[in-house]
């Protein structure tokens, strides 16, 4: 199966000339000689563009590799203009699958003979279409309400399943050869990559994400969560709210309309750090596709989410750490942020410090009191990755999807507001939180939190100090019985010791006396001498 799908994205990359993507000087002779050799699989799309090419072959690979391309036409600081145009269109225009398939899907998984039960109109074809899901509108017939209907497209879970089996294999090779493949973990990566993106395949999950986030942001300006018709939302096919914003990418419209980009930019920053130190529960899937801007109140903008099927969540840990690493880089303190990576485990406690804190300094000085239109985050990256792979720090999975969202989130603020200060935005809203979460407001709502829990334990408190004085008195009787039982366990091992030699030297002596032609009945009392004495050995280390 794997070296059969291996094949197929071969032969997929080569018959889309995907290897014409590497530059000339890169490929050595062996490398052109080895192509030709496969002249069964040539390239049949020579009149496309570059882009459009790449466009084409993630398609065809199916859901793994379009997510891929959509993260990377967010970063039109990093791909030429036609690659990053090609690339937008997989955040929704991909190419659907047939309608009578969707209307089927829809009514076995609603339990409806027909859609005329549950919607005045159906409109078969899709508003949009995705890697792992399309959409349709229609009108429910209960509410008269307009909404959309998210089908799930047929048999994608087993693609999906495979082409991460085979990221699965490559990541063991990954990590047991390359140099740096302990350190970059990436069997742990795919693992995370795959409860991730199975668990995108279940519709009720998201329609769960959804309401969860917006229950928490029920009274923001800077964020909408469509409305979920839950009584009508199945494991592949959910109904929602449908919703009429402008395109985040198309700015030009949002510009016709009077938007304030510089607000709408910040706004997005906001968001992100909400959800990720006020929630812990965040939107991981913020490419372009997936994010509108109310028509209402341009001068004041605000976001339409949706697809809630990829989120991220931080333990308490995690979050506390990351926000302490994002003031301490905010306030250029070095330093600290060497530091934090040593106490959160996530470098080696034998290195060294200093030498930590001037790698760091060497990559981020040089980015701040910059707007974002000079800052290259890729390049940055880049440069923070090799100062880690100095410094031997391991690749945290929990924070892959984070990090990804962070690159999408600084994708966007690029595209709306190039001047935007990520920094000077962000900081902020870190020290507010921080000082929320250590200082004596903290205290007193995290006493109030537990004042419930504590009420209920109080009239147990008496009993409880009585047992543990109790226990406490005697607890010096309970270590000396302990330690003399200890004392007994070591001599009878030692006893057990001594005879297991002795029944070794029986046994030894037995079979000498046989081999060497000496009477019979020596080589009989010393084998009986050692089965007893090995039954004493056992018995004393069993009586242990």
């Amino acid at each position: 199966m794997k070296i059969g799908r291996i094949y197929r994205i071969g032969s997929v990359l080569l018959e889309h000339g995907l290897d014409e993507l590497i530059p000339k000087r890169l490929r050595p002779w062996y490398f052109r000689y080895l192509r030709k050799c496969v002249f069964w699989l040539p390239n049949k799309h020579k009149g496309e563009s570059q882009g459009r090419r790449l466009r084409l072959a993630l398609e065809t690979l199916g859901p793994v590799y379009i997510k891929f391309g959509q993260m990377l036409s967010t970063r039109r600081d990093l791909l030429p203009p036609d690659l990053a145009n090609e690339l937008m269109s997989l955040q929704d225009k991909v190419p659907p699958f047939e309608s009578t398939k969707a209307q089927q899907i829809i009514k076995d998984s609603l339990g409806v003979e027909s859609l005329d039960e549950l919607f005045d109109e159906f409109e078969p074809t899709p508003l949009a279409s995705a890697s792992v899901a399309q959409v349709h509108s229609a009108r429910l017939k209960e509410n008269s309400e307009q909404v959309v209907i998210k089908v799930l497209r047929p048999g994608i879970k087993q693609t999906i399943e495979a082409d991460v089996d085979l990221l699965s294999s490559v990541a063991g090779v990954v990590q047991r050869w390359l140099p740096d493949g302990k350190r970059l973990r990436p069997k742990e990566v795919v693992k995370e990559y795959r409860r991730t993106i199975l668990d995108e395949l279940d519709l009720l999950r998201e329609a769960a994400n959804g309401i969860q986030i917006k229950r928490s942001f029920e009274s923001s300006d800077a964020l909408y969560v469509p409305h979920f018709y839950s009584e009508h939302c199945t494991k592949n096919v959910i109904v929602l709210e449908r919703i009429y914003g402008i395109p985040v990418s198309d700015i030009d419209a949002l510009v016709e309309q009077g938007t304030n980009l510089k607000v709408l930019a910040e706004r997005g920053v906001e968001v992100f750090f909400t959800q990720v130190f006020r929630d812990s529960f965040f939107h991981a899937d913020m490419h372009p596709g997936n994010i509108f801007v109310s028509r209402e109140h341009p001068e004041n903008p605000k976001y339409i989410g949706i697809d809630y099927g990829i989120v991220g969540t931080l333990n308490k840990e995690d979050k506390r750490y990351l926000a302490e690493n994002f003031i301490a880089f905010f306030n250029r303190d070095y330093r600290k942020v060497a530091e934090l990576h040593v106490d959160s485990g996530w470098v080696p406690a034998d290195i060294n410090v200093d030498d930590f804190e001037m790698g760091i300094r060497t990559v981020c000085e040089p980015i701040f009191q910059k707007p974002l239109a000079d800052i290259s985050f890729g390049n940055v990256l880049l440069q923070l990755f090799n100062t880690a792979r100095r410094f031997d720090m391991e690749v945290q999975p929990q924070l892959v999807l984070l990090q990804k969202t962070l690159l999408y989130v600084e994708g966007l603020g690029r595209q709306l507001y190039p001047q935007l200060d990520l920094w000077k935005t962000a900081k902020p809203f870190l020290e507010n939180w921080m000082k929320e979460q250590i200082g004596p407001q903290a205290m007193f709502k995290q006493l109030k939190e537990n004042l419930p829990f504590w009420s209920e334990k109080l009239p147990e408190m008496p009993d409880l100090l009585f047992d543990t004085m109790r226990q406490m008195k005697q607890l010096p009787v309970q270590l000396k019985a302990q330690h003399e039982r200890e004392l007994r366990q070591l001599a009878s091992i030692q006893k057990a010791r001594i005879t297991g030699h002795l029944a070794i030297a029986l046994s030894i002596g037995s079979l000498a006396a046989h081999l060497l032609g000496q009477h019979h009945i020596y080589s009989v009392i010393l084998g009986v001498a050692a089965v007893y004495t090995w039954y004493r050995s056992f018995k004393m280390l069993s009586n242990d």
